[in-house]
């Protein structure tokens, strides 16, 4: 048996029983990877794969159980790894974060800065998607950390860590007649076109949620994934914007004005994600506290041995 067959396993799964793409991802040939499944099937003496002609179409039950095994081998094999390059390489490494436009942009800036001042060898990535790739390359492990707002809690092998509240502004370009509104309701908002976030982004579930409780339909004319882009039309008179009020600065978003409508929507909590059972490196204890100071390592630990967060490091 070698680590090799279990990955073949364990991709070819992962791409919903396609040989051909699971082959694409580990970058070796389809004839290649049934041929270690089958002989890997052949030495447990169990059908892993159910198939039809020379396709695979179902997991068998106890394949399901041998996927479950490997899936823990292989992490473990990782971990290993992970504690070879933390004592090896001293204060060198690398650091993968997975995290939506909106956090890359508005909340890590200072964060990226301090960390790297504080471990400059340390070579730091960053992949930008939505928070269900995010979550899915966190979990494949293509990255270390995952950070969002939305649907990382729908991902039960991900360890939730939550770092920050925040709640949406509406924006209107100066001289806009909601401006001159005593206040503002959900009613008054559906008046207006709107420019707001993907449904899959930035609290966005929200939003619709609160329309939704107050029975009226919002006239969304735009959906972008960018605090940025929806700056920009709303700059161009499309419509009223909604963003996180973190993506709005007065000195840079000259000609627009924000109104804090978080009573309208609610807060939102922004959490890292931390794949179960992960040996966490030194320097990734440091990022999450420099990200959420009361996050610790002793915080971590404990979410990480299935404890929960002690209320002194909840937000």
């Amino acid at each position: 048996m070698k680590l090799q067959q279990l990955r073949y396993l364990v991709e070819v799964s992962r791409c919903g029983l396609n040989v051909s793409e699971a082959a694409e991802v580990l970058y070796t040939s389809q004839p290649g990877v049934s041929k270690q499944i089958k002989l890997l099937e052949d030495e447990l003496g169990v059908i892993v794969f159910e198939r039809s002609g020379k396709r695979l179409t179902a997991i068998t039950e106890p394949g399901k159980r041998v996927l479950e095994i490997a899936e823990r081998i292989l992490q473990e094999a990782d971990n290993i790894k992970r504690v070879g390059e933390e004592y090896a390489g001293g204060d060198s490494g690398s650091l993968v974060l997975a995290t939506t436009h909106t956090q890359a942009r508005y909340a890590l800036p200072f964060v990226v800065r301090n960390f790297i001042e504080r471990h400059p060898k340390v070579r730091l990535s960053m992949h930008q998607g939505s928070p269900t790739q995010i979550a899915e390359w966190t979990l494949k492990g293509e990255a270390d950390i995952a950070i969002a707002t939305e649907a990382l809690d729908q991902y039960p092998q991900l360890v939730m860590l939550p770092c920050y509240q925040w709640g949406h502004s509406v924006i209107a370009p100066l001289g806009h007649p909601l401006l001159a509104e005593r206040s503002i309701s959900l009613t008054t908002l559906a008046r207006w076109p709107l420019i707001t976030y993907d449904p899959a982004f930035t609290g966005r579930s929200l939003i619709n949620k609160a329309f939704e409780r107050a029975q009226l339909t919002p006239n969304v004319v735009l959906a972008a994934i960018d605090s940025d882009v929806i700056k920009t039309y709303v700059n161009l008179g499309l419509g009223l914007g909604i963003i996180a009020s973190m993506a709005f600065d007065p000195e840079r978003d000259l000609g627009l004005q924000a109104i804090d409508v978080g009573h309208l929507f609610g807060s939102n909590t922004t959490r890292i994600g931390l794949r179960r059972g992960t040996y966490i490196r030194q320097y990734e204890y440091d990022f999450i506290e420099l990200f959420a100071s009361q996050l610790s390592k002793k915080a971590v630990d404990r979410a990480m041995a299935g404890l929960g967060v002690d209320d002194e490091y909840q937000l």
